[in-house]
């Protein structure tokens, strides 16, 4: 049997799942705002802005070198 590599290393795993984690929060944050609709702070706010960061967070890891050793 041939010994199969992952495409990526453990630091972008890990990154990857610090990026979903964040997603994830974001999406928990906008589903908590109180107010009708979403039309709060967290919902128009500050849960969207952590949202687009864990999806930059997510092409960062996809990118970032993998250390050859």
């Amino acid at each position: 049997m041939s010994n199969t590599s992952f495409p990526f290393s453990k630091k972008n795993y890990r990154l990857m799942l610090i990026g979903m984690a964040l997603i994830v929060l974001g999406f928990i944050l906008i589903g908590m705002d109180g107010e009708p609709h979403g039309n709060g702070v967290l919902g128009l706010t500050i849960g969207p802005i952590v949202t687009l960061v864990g999806f930059i967070f997510e092409f960062y890891a996809i990118f970032a070198k993998s250390e050859k050793n």
